[in-house]
């Protein structure tokens, strides 16, 4: 029997439920922006929420964090109308860094173009998404430069 999947707000769910001493308002409208923009056949495989933003005081930057089987995607849904998301593609994607304080962590993406700053996430799950951004971009990165060696020597014929 195949498993069933998730939609995005299931799985913030699952993490909020999981590590609730994260800071994150409003999921559920910030998880809307990310299921809306998901292509055909793209699906999420993993979920968080976290404040996207460098000060740990300012909390009104809620945002959901997707990893889905194409790309990670960042939505913010506005307080008053419209939104923000932003897509890293495994091809801008540098490195991932870790900063843990005495209750809360960061999570910094260092993508070609920018810093992508996700602070305000409970420190025990930290590990967690450590582990899986870091697995899914080696993923990503090796079926990308597959993908990209396949197309390199179709041209070259």
């Amino acid at each position: 029997m195949a498993e069933e999947r998730l939609n995005v707000y299931q799985h913030v769910a699952r993490f909020k439920n999981k590590y609730p001493l994260t800071i994150g308002w409003r999921y559920r409208k910030n998880a809307s922006i990310v299921e809306k923009h998901l292509n055909p056949g793209e699906y999420v495989v993993y979920a968080f929420i976290a404040q996207k933003n460098n000060n740990p005081f300012n909390i009104f930057g809620s945002a959901v964090v997707a990893l889905t089987n194409e790309r990670i995607l960042i939505g913010r849904k506005r307080v008053v109308f419209g939104y923000f998301l932003d897509s890293i593609t495994p091809d801008l994607f540098n490195d991932l860094k870790i900063l843990g304080g005495i209750i809360w962590g960061k999570v910094i993406i260092d993508t070609v173009k920018e810093l992508v700053i996700l602070s305000d996430i409970s420190n025990d799950a930290l590990p967690e998404i450590y582990s899986k951004i870091s697995d899914y971009m080696m993923k990503m990165k090796q079926r990308f430069s597959t993908s990209d060696n396949c197309n390199h020597s179709e041209n070259m014929e």
